[in-house]
Order: structure tokens, then C-alpha cells, then sequence
């Protein structure tokens, strides 16, 4: 009998995606399926659990008219025709909710997610803004953006969630840390996580080694952790640091990790020490960068350690700002305001050498 408590690193057991609407099983009475994505992170996993009669899926996956497509497609495919009666979303990102209404009209599905999780969609969905408010133009100055990028979204319409997310109808069930619910035949424990996104839910299964994670821990990527101008001085990277903390107690090395993206993987004691290593080694990074005054936006070369394009710049700018805020609540570096309005950072004195 193999020994599952001695460390393995990380196993990716399936090294190839389902294709396009089709499926993969898992374990028995649970599909891996994958939709695109037109971004950098092409794609994004969704997860369905047989109910007998019926499907409880978890995240949906952006809405387009590509995607009403492909879940058509899926209903009558890898679904067999059979209705879906729940869908449970992992946090409130549109990637991950964008069709959650579509499957709710479509079925009277019910909706069960967090209740900040729930909050935050079905607020952003409805906030429709045709230009950047004076909060986002004095957030992004704050943080040194590029004049070029500056000027280019100060005249641009935002992304809106509305634009790639169903309306979101009232009434869910929220769920909650601690609880157990019954899905696809198993029991699973709810875990809220943080950082990446407010009580991110992640679900552990007490019937056998499976962990629905969303995009709370990810095999090959760290998800972003980011500030934005809803909430400038938040410290999400303290959040999301307890949060692998926490979830790091209940990992085995057995347990089958399903993520929002990537492939699905094992060696989870191993990925949570890496992720909270990472972030770990990223701030002593930055702090030594800050022996000179500088930008978030001068920040990029020691957190990510290679180029940033324009189409990862807007992410790569509110991590920065996640580090630097963490930094200056810690008390280990100190910012002033530059006479165009951002903020300059640098390290405490007894700090510098990093």
C-alpha cells in the first residue's frame, strides 16, 4: 500500500484537458469540462455532479453567444439531457458566474454561493458605467500608471461585468465555513478562502480524496491578488496568506485538487507551501527594490520577475499595489505623494538590504 503521507511534489494525473464540449470523469458521478476564454487564461474549468435526475454544476464560465453554444452543446452531450438543478459558484468573478443566470432561467436551477460572493456579482453585473469614474482615473494615478495606458482608458468605455455575465436573478442559498453539503453522492465540507476574491468557496470531500477549489489554489499559477479602486488601502495578500495558512491544516497529500484552471493535481501540502512561500519571497523582492523611492507601477521587475505586455498590465498593477499596501500595514515601508498625485514607496531604513 502506497504511503500518502510522504511528500510526492505535484502529479497532474490527466495531462490533457477534456476538448470542447466534452467531458472527462474524474471520479465517478463527477465531469471535468472546459470553456474558452478570450484572454490570456484561455479557458476555465467547470465541474458537474450527478444528481440522478439532474446535474448540480460548479461555475459556468463567461456568457457570449460562443458559450450559449458550447452549453448547449454540453446539455446534450456529456449532460445527457438531463436539467441542471443547482449551480454552485466558487466566488464572484465573471469567468466563473458569467452564465449562472442563463443555466438558472433556463432550469429554475437554484444558486448557491457565499453571501460577499453573491453581494459583489450581483452588484457589479448591475453597475453599468459608460466612463471611468474619478475614483478609478485618482487610483490609477496613484499607482503611476503609464501615461500612455493612462490616457488611453481614461477615454475608453470599462470592462463591465455585464458584458460577459447573465443577469443574476434575486434569491440564492448562501453557503458557509464550516458547513456540509450533499452533492453528486459525496458530503462536502465548505472552506472559505480570501484574497483572490471575498469567501471564495472551496469544497473538501469526507467520501473521498476530492477538493473543488476554484481559483483559490491552482496547480502552475498563483491566482492574482489585487487592489482596486472600489477599495485603495485593502490588504487582500494578509487575507489570502491566512486563507493558505488555514486550508494548508486540512491538505493531504492524497487529495485530488480541482482548480478553476489548469490541469487537476496532487501534492496539495506541497502547492500550499508554495504558494504561500512565493508571495513570501516576492515581498523580500520588493522590499529590497524599495531602497530608492518608487512607483507601483515601477514595481513589476521584482514581483514577477519577466516582461509585462499591455494586456497583463491592468493585473500586474493592482497586485503590485496588493504588495506595497501589505508592506506599508506591516510598517516596513513608508510612501509619500509625488506632486502628480502617486504615491512614492520606500523602505524603512533598518529595511533597505532586504
Amino acid at each position: 500500500m502506497q504511503d500518502m503521507t510522504k511528500p510526492r511534489g505535484i502529479q497532474m494525473p490527466w495531462p490533457t484537458p477534456p476538448a470542447e464540449g466534452e467531458a472527462t470523469e474524474i471520479a465517478p458521478g463527477l465531469l471535468w469540462l472546459r470553456l474558452p476564454l478570450p484572454m490570456a487564461l484561455d479557458h476555465v474549468n467547470i465541474y458537474a455532479l450527478d444528481e440522478g435526475e439532474s446535474w448540480t454544476v460548479v461555475d459556468t464560465g463567461i456568457h457570449s453567444k460562443r458559450a450559449v453554444a458550447l452549453w448547449e452543446k454540453i446539455l446534450a452531450g456529456p449532460l445527457a439531457g438531463k436539467p441542471v438543478s443547482r449551480v454552485i459558484l466558487t466566488h464572484h468573478h465573471p469567468d466563473h458566474i458569467g452564465m449562472a443566470g442563463w443555466l438558472m432561467e433556463r432550469f429554475g436551477a437554484e444558486l448557491w454561493m457565499s453571501r460577499t460572493a453573491w453581494l459583489m456579482a450581483r452588484m457589479l453585473i448591475l453597475d453599468v458605467e459608460e466612463v471611468p469614474t474619478e475614483q478609478a482615473l485618482d487610483y490609477w494615478r496613484s499607482a503611476g500608471m503609464d501615461p500612455e495606458i493612462f490616457e488611453t482608458r481614461r477615454v475608453s468605455r470599462p470592462y463591465n461585468f455585464a458584458d460577459t455575465s447573465y443577469p443574476l436573478p434575486v434569491g440564492y442559498r448562501r453557503l458557509r465555513e464550516g458547513e456540509v453539503i450533499r452533492a453528486g453522492g459525496r458530503d462536502w465540507d465548505v472552506r472559505l478562502g480570501n484574497g483572490h476574491a471575498p469567501e471564495h468557496v472551496t469544497l473538501w470531500s469526507r467520501d473521498d480524496a476530492l477538493v473543488i477549489a476554484g481559483d483559490q489554489i491552482i496547480s502552475s499559477i498563483s491566482p492574482n491578488i489585487g487592489v482596486y479602486p472600489t477599495e485603495p488601502e485593502a490588504d487582500p495578500l494578509a487575507d489570502w496568506l491566512e486563507s493558505c495558512e488555514r486550508l494548508a491544516g486540512f491538505a493531504r497529500e492524497d487529495h485530488l485538487v480541482l482548480s478553476g484552471h489548469k490541469l487537476p493535481f496532487t501534492g496539495l501540502p506541497h502547492r500550499m507551501r508554495q504558494l504561500i512561500d512565493n508571495h513570501h519571497g516576492a515581498l523580500r523582492r520588493l522590499e529590497a527594490h524599495l531602497a530608492s523611492p518608487r512607483t507601483a507601477a515601477e514595481c513589476f521587475a521584482p514581483l514577477f520577475k519577466r516582461r509585462i505586455d499591455a494586456g497583463t498590465y491592468g493585473l500586474a498593477l493592482v497586485e503590485a499595489v496588493a504588495h506595497l499596501n501589505h508592506l506599508y500595514q506591516a510598517g516596513r515601508i513608508t510612501r509619500a505623494r509625488r506632486a502628480d498625485g502617486a504615491w512614492l514607496w520606500q523602505a524603512q531604513e533598518g529595511c533597505k538590504k532586504g
